[in-house]
């Protein structure tokens, strides 16, 4: 799909990744096109599934969240991955999950409070899920940076 997208949707996408909230009259005005073209690029790019949605990014410490961790799991067995999966999705301090290659399974993005918080999460809640051997966890100390990918 992403050959059938030319230089205004590829704009069109930068504008709405540095602030989804940019009215398309906005992004028309900047990019020198109608609001039109901006409505139906948006709607293809949402039709293909290129852009999901619109979220806020939360700054998750001005909520009370200072300590975040990667965290690898091993498994028991591959076979228990989807089982593992559907308990992490109940946890709610798992923010993102992944498969991955190498020493580990899955690779967690947990958030907690403090470091109580997250001795909690870890212990009680990941480590006691039927399938997690092992969990190997390392201290977030801060995002340098966070984007989209966007081609040029």
């Amino acid at each position: 799909m992403a050959e059938e997208l030319d230089y205004f949707d590829f704009a069109i996408l930068k504008q709405l990744e540095e602030d989804g909230r940019k009215a398309f009259t906005q992004i028309a005005s900047e990019l020198d096109i109608s609001h039109s073209m901006v409505h139906q690029r948006v709607q293809k790019l949402e039709e293909c599934g290129i852009l999901t949605g619109i979220k806020p990014m939360l700054d998750e410490k001005k909520l009370g969240f200072d300590w975040a961790s990667f965290t690898g799991i091993n498994l028991e067995k591959d076979a228990d991955t989807q089982r593992v999966i559907e308990a992490l999705r109940n946890v709610p301090e798992v923010t993102e999950c992944y498969y991955v290659t190498g020493s580990y399974t899955l690779f967690l993005r947990i958030t907690a409070k403090n470091h109580e918080h997250m001795r909690k999460v870890l212990y009680e809640h990941i480590d006691t899920i039927e399938g997690v051997s092992k969990t190997n966890s390392f201290m977030e100390l801060g995002c340098a940076f966070k984007r989209n990918v966007i081609p040029t």
